[in-house]
């Protein structure tokens, strides 16, 4: 079972090129503030941005970084289903323990088109797959009969849920009939999604809160949601401020702040402007993650 406070890591970037220095120091950082597993090259890992020599290096360096300790849940999502393949295959030979794949945005597929997409990424590799369901970026959802139907293939495990529908944890759970994974991907609901039968989030706001975010999810599993709520509430300026420009602006500004890496984004995410920046320091502040 795939649980708890994952991470949806940013790439860093030193001027055009990939800061595998820093890269590497941020695995180490979260692993020790206790984060429960990595998802390099999603969407906050500027996937779109990335190179396919960048992308398959980012996964080659954090599966070697990580080294086993906690699991690595690679993105090879892409609407183009070749492509995913390549990703996927590559991110199984370099050692990932599961797939991160997003539904089909821009192409607009059917919900059989979706299927047969992830149906064929599942019969090229041997990685355990989560399906990515955030139509908010995609236009198109998997919808739940649809999910009810790729649980059905042996290594579809799980969901990265960023519908924000909170009923879709118990309804997809009284049909599935297997072990499966419901991993919110929205943070501000978080909470409320492990409440209704989830199993933790791949974060982005762990990326800067890492030790935060692992220890309310660790108090919803204990049944403590009063703890759990506390980190939430604590937690919600920073999920607000993150997000008040295209991400993952916001979450590389915060790590700046940190000296984590630089908060340099690639085009077509611009840098942020001073009204954010100012309402991210203050989140922070308020977490006592900076003075």
């Amino acid at each position: 079972m795939f649980k708890g406070s994952y991470v949806a890591l940013v790439t860093p970037f030193d001027g055009d090129r990939v800061d595998e220095d820093a890269l590497v120091q941020l695995i180490e950082w979260q692993i020790e503030q206790g984060t429960d597993g990595i998802v390099p090259v999603g969407t906050t890992g500027e996937s779109p941005t990335l190179s396919h020599h960048e992308h398959k290096r980012v996964v080659e360096i954090t599966v070697k970084t990580v080294a086993g300790r906690i699991p690595v849940i690679a993105g090879a999502g892409s609407n183009n289903t070749l492509e995913a393949i390549d990703f996927s295959q590559h991110a199984e030979k370099a050692g990932a323990d599961a797939l991160l794949h997003v539904a089909g945005y821009y192409n607009r597929p059917s919900q059989e088109g979706l299927f047969r997409h992830f149906e064929a990424v599942h019969n090229a590799c041997n990685l355990p797959i989560f399906v990515y369901n955030i139509p908010s970026r995609c236009v198109v959802g998997v919808d739940i009969d649809t999910m009810v139907r790729l649980a059905e293939l042996p290594r579809i495990v799980g969901v990265k849920d960023a519908t924000t529908d909170l009923t879709r944890p118990g309804r997809e759970r009284i049909r599935i009939n297997k072990e499966f994974s419901w991993l919110s991907g929205e943070d501000a609901t978080a909470v409320a999604y492990n409440a209704s039968g989830g199993n933790g989030c791949i974060s982005v706001t762990a990326n800067i809160a890492p030790a935060h975010c692992t220890k309310m999810h660790k108090a919803c599993f204990d049944g403590d949601y009063q703890t759990a709520l506390e980190f939430q509430d604590k937690l919600m300026p920073l999920h607000e401020a993150l997000f008040l420009e295209p991400s993952p602006a916001g979450a590389k500004y915060a790590l700046s702040r940190l000296g984590k890496c630089a908060d340099f984004c690639r085009l077509p995410v611009v840098p942020l402007g001073d009204e954010t920046k100012s309402k991210i320091d203050d989140a922070m502040r308020s977490l006592t993650l900076i003075d």
